[in-house]
C-alpha cells in the first residue's frame, strides 16, 4: 500500500469514484482504474495523492506519458514531495536520477513503516544485514569492546541488539520518529536522536548541542546507504564522527562495478564497488573488508548487497 491509498480527497463523491477505482485495480483492470481516478481528479483536482494513484494505474496500464504527467501534478501540489513522485518519474526515465530522494518521502516511508518493520523485514523478506554486519565487524577487528558505538540510521534498532554487548555506549540516529520510538521501547541504546545524513555534517543533526565530533570509535549504517545516491555527505558525516583509527561498517545494495549509482524501480539506489572505494578513500578512509551477499528478498526475488568494513586515517 502506497501513501496515496491513505489520503482523502476531502470530497465524497471523488472518494467514491476513487474507491471503486481501487477495486478495478485490485481486479487488475487499470485502464478502468485510471478512467474513474481521472474522473474523480475533475471533481477534485488539488488532490495530490488523488494524481499518484492516477500514476500509478497508468503505470500498470502501460501508459507512460499519462503516468509521467500525473506525477509531475503530484510535485506542483505537494513539492516536498512525501509521495516519492520525483523518484517514479526518474524510473520511468522521464527526469534525471536525484542524488538524495526527498527527506519527507523517507521519513513518511519509515513513519508508516515502523509499526511493522521488523516482522515485514525480518520474517518475510528475510533481511539479513545486522547480524552479517555484525559478523563482520566481529571478524575484522580484534578489539572485544569499543568504548563508543554510532549506529546510523539505526531504524528499529536491529543493529544495535547485535552490537550492545560489545558497545561501552550505544547511540542510534534515525530520519523517522515513528522508528526511534520503537528502538526506544527495545532499551539496547544509550541515546536516541533524529538526524538526517543527507545534510552536510554541521546541518545532519548528529552533530547537535553536546555532541562532538571524533567521539565514537564504532560507525555503522545498516541498510541506510541504499536510501541515498550520492555518498559523499554520508562519508563526511562519518570521517567527522569517528575518532582516528576508528571504524565505519556500513552496507549497500551491489550495482556493477563500474557503476556510481542507480535508482531501482524499488526506489533504493545500488551503489557500485569502484565508486564506494573513491567516495570512501576521498573522505579519509580505508576499505579493509568487502563481502558481497544476498541481504534480503524482494518481491520473491534475492536482493544482492555488498557489506563494508573501513577504517578512519
Amino acid at each position: 500500500m502506497t501513501i496515496a491509498s491513505q489520503h482523502s480527497s476531502g470530497d465524497i463523491l471523488a472518494d467514491r469514484r476513487a474507491d471503486y477505482a481501487r477495486m478495478l485495480a485490485e481486479g487488475g483492470d487499470f485502464s478502468g482504474a485510471g478512467e474513474l481516478m481521472e474522473q474523480a481528479l475533475e471533481i477534485s483536482p488539488g488532490w495530490a495523492a488523488g494524481w499518484f494513484r492516477l500514476a500509478e494505474y497508468a503505470e500498470k496500464a502501460g501508459s507512460v506519458p499519462t503516468a509521467a504527467t500525473a506525477l509531475r501534478r503530484v510535485l506542483e501540489l505537494a513539492p516536498e514531495d512525501p509521495f516519492g513522485a520525483g523518484l517514479r518519474l526518474a524510473v520511468l526515465g522521464a527526469a534525471e536520477v536525484p542524488a538524495t530522494p526527498p527527506t519527507r518521502y523517507v521519513e513518511q516511508l519509515f513513519d508508516d513503516y515502523a509499526q511493522r518493520f521488523d516482522a515485514a523485514l525480518v520474517e518475510k523478506l528475510e533481511y539479513s544485514v545486522p547480524q552479517k554486519l555484525a559478523a563482520l565487524v566481529a571478524d575484522g577487528i580484534s578489539s572485544e569492546r569499543f568504548v563508543h558505538v554510532t549506529d546510523l540510521g539505526c531504524g528499529t534498532g536491529l543493529f544495535g541488539e547485535r552490537i550492545r554487548a560489545r558497545a561501552g555506549f550505544l547511540e542510534g540516529f534515525d530520519l523517522s520518529a515513528n522508528m526511534l520510538a520503537k528502538a526506544r521501547e527495545k532499551q539496547v541504546y544509550d541515546r536516541l536522536a533524529q538526524a538526517d545524513l543527507s545534510l552536510p555534517p554541521p546541518e545532519c543533526g548528529v552533530f547537535a548541542t553536546g555532541l562532538a565530533p571524533g567521539r565514537t570509535d564504532l560507525a555503522s549504517a545498516a541498510d541506510v546507504l541504499m536510501y541515498l545516491g550520492e555518498l559523499a555527505p554520508v562519508f563526511e558525516i562519518a570521517f567527522a564522527l569517528i575518532a582516528p583509527g576508528g571504524h565505519f561498517a556500513f552496507s549497500v545494495e551491489d550495482a556493477a562495478s563500474n557503476e556510481t549509482y542507480v535508482l531501482r524501480t524499488s526506489l533504493r539506489y545500488a551503489h557500485g564497488k569502484a565508486y564506494v572505494r573513491r567516495r570512501a578513500d576521498e573522505a579519509g578512509f580505508d576499505l579493509l573488508q568487502s563481502r558481497q551477499t544476498v541481504i534480503r528478498m524482494d518481491a520473491g526475488a534475492p536482493v544482492t548487497g555488498r557489506l563494508y568494513l573501513a577504517r578512519r586515517r
